[in-house]
């Protein structure tokens, strides 16, 4: 059994169709699904599954993924198995989490860049963001600096580019993985790519923009001294005009 991820081939698809194939509980497995259900530090999609018979919309109160199969619980009694739903996500938080994941890439882009650090953590909010680096110096120049050339990048307008490599050839691109430990499983054969055309690339299963401009702009609103050389700093993303 395996769900159909269509978040992973189009983030802006915001609802499909899909059979059920398994019930526990409360949580359902659908034969394809438009949500993400979190990870690699984004939150999970918000949204509803609906099929005939219905009262009200059933909500998607919480998600995981086991396996290669994507478990939706919802809080209305689920339907049996081979019951054709509609799944819909939440499209602007999903476009949130969107802007916000590309905002972290093009920051993971430009410090790799300019000085070569790897990342050690991060987390997106709501309406914020953080990333942890293996850094010593982050003085309030660096943190203008860097602030300025996210903003350059998200100016710049670069496109922005999805697609799968074999396990082997995406492992032969150089510092492909960012994060200081390698949380890749090895059983994943096909790793998936996300490239910023000019700017960054990096292996990676979150939601993204088609470009860096939609990102709209960042101001760095916090940072903290995690250890000797453990830096975090905080984002917060422009509101789109």
């Amino acid at each position: 059994m395996k769900t159909k991820l269509l978040y992973h081939t189009n983030s802006f698809t915001y609802e499909c169709t899909a059979t059920v194939v398994a019930v526990e509980g409360d949580d359902i497995a659908l034969d394809a699904t438009v949500f993400y259900p979190g990870g690699g530090g984004q939150m999970a999609d918000r949204g509803t599954i609906t099929w005939p018979g219905q009262d009200y919309p059933a909500s998607v109160i919480a998600m995981h993924k086991r396996d290669e199969v994507v478990w939706h619980t919802l809080d209305y009694p689920p339907p049996s198995i081979g019951t054709e739903v509609v799944g819909t996500i939440d499209w602007d938080f999903r476009y949130q989490m969107m802007r916000t994941h590309t905002a972290l890439h093009i920051l993971c882009g430009v410090i790799w860049q300019e000085f070569g650090v790897q990342v050690t953590g991060g987390q997106m909010y709501p309406d914020r963001a953080r990333m942890d680096f293996a850094m010593e110096n982050l003085d309030k120049e660096r943190i203008v600096y860097i602030e300025e050339k996210v903003n350059a990048a998200i100016e710049a307008d670069y496109p922005i580019r999805v697609y799968s490599l074999p396990r082997e050839k995406a492992f032969a691109i150089p510092d492909l993985v960012r994060t200081k430990i390698n949380l890749l499983p090895p059983e994943i054969e096909e790793i998936r790519i996300v490239e910023i055309v000019g700017l960054d690339l990096q292996a990676d299963g979150g939601t993204h923009v088609n470009h860096t401009h939609e990102v709209g702009g960042i101001h760095i609103t916090k940072t903290e001294n995690k250890g000797r050389i453990n830096k975090r700093l905080e984002i917060m993303l422009d509101s789109l005009q």
